[in-house]
């Protein structure tokens, strides 16, 4: 019997994904499987997907199956965080990182998954309780970002409840491995291998003159408090905001070991993305 009993869909919410929806459904169909997928999405989309909550959808795939891009698969992962249940991400726009495939490329790698032709790779989150007692989960990062007219980011840095610095900064970003490739990118941060199990801690645009990011482990805990001289501060999760903090608020961010799995098939690596995505053409030429 092959592995994939029941596929779930989590789709993007605007890209057209009904070919790769009519190719899965086939597949299924082919082999008498199910396929599920939420409820607002296949909704959507006239197909033949079984429509279901999400719970019911995380606790009875086999597979999920990601169809959009990187956005998509944080989505996903954080449906599915704490579950060893595999992720196939399914490339519908741009070159991404944690996407496998490309859509014609479906019904082999559905197969190949299906009778244990594939290896995972694990993937850490960072994970923090906001003010209102909400538990929020990041597979890319967790950030402190400055919110127009209100002033900088003014935030005292703690690890394990020892003070090591503060920043003043446009944002400060707590990145998992999979998020150095992001925002703390973006705001000057390393590239690190998906397979390290730690976090950073990365100034955007500082301003105060300990500029440089930090690298933890991931037994370490860090607190961020706003200083008295910051502004009011978003929370982004993975770039959404979910909360707001003030001067005197703080928060503790911690790590999730082997929060989700994602797919690989072929033996593209994390560094031959990396060069693509992001223009990487090798080193300087030295006269």
């Amino acid at each position: 019997m092959g592995m994939v009993e029941t596929v779930g869909l989590v789709l993007h919410p605007q890209r057209d994904s009904k070919v790769a929806i009519d190719t899965i459904v086939e597949w299924a169909r082919a082999r008498n499987r199910t396929v599920l997928g939420l409820a607002d999405e296949v909704g959507r989309i006239d197909c033949s997907a079984v429509p279901v909550d999400d719970d019911t959808l995380v606790d009875r795939a086999d597979l999920l199956v990601s169809l959009g891009g990187d956005g998509t698969m944080l989505r996903t992962m954080r449906l599915i965080a704490g579950r060893s249940t595999p992720i196939l991400g399914v490339n519908l726009g741009r070159l991404g990182f944690l996407a496998e495939i490309d859509v014609d490329e479906l019904p082999p790698a559905l197969s190949a998954i299906d009778n244990h032709e594939y290896t995972v790779e694990s993937r850490m989150a960072v994970k923090a309780v906001l003010p209102d007692g909400t538990a929020v989960t990041a597979f890319n990062d967790i950030a402190l970002v400055r919110i127009p007219g209100d002033g900088l980011s003014a935030v005292a840095v703690s690890v394990e409840g020892h003070p090591f610095v503060r920043y003043a900064a446009d944002a400060v970003i707590v990145a998992t491995s999979t998020g150095s490739t992001a925002y703390s990118f973006s705001a000057g941060g390393p590239i690190v291998s998906p397979r390290v199990e730690g976090f950073l801690v990365v100034p955007a645009a500082a301003h105060s003159a300990f500029n440089r990011a930090l690298v933890l482990s991931a037994d370490e805990r860090v607190t961020l408090e706003l200083l008295p001289t910051s502004g009011r501060l978003a929370v982004e999760v993975d770039g959404a905001v979910g909360a707001h903090l003030c001067p005197g608020d703080d928060l503790t961010v911690t790590a999730l070991r082997a929060a989700a799995w994602v797919v690989r098939l072929g033996d593209k690596t994390f560094y031959e993305r990396a060069r693509r995505k992001l223009r990487v053409n090798g080193s300087a030429e030295v006269d």
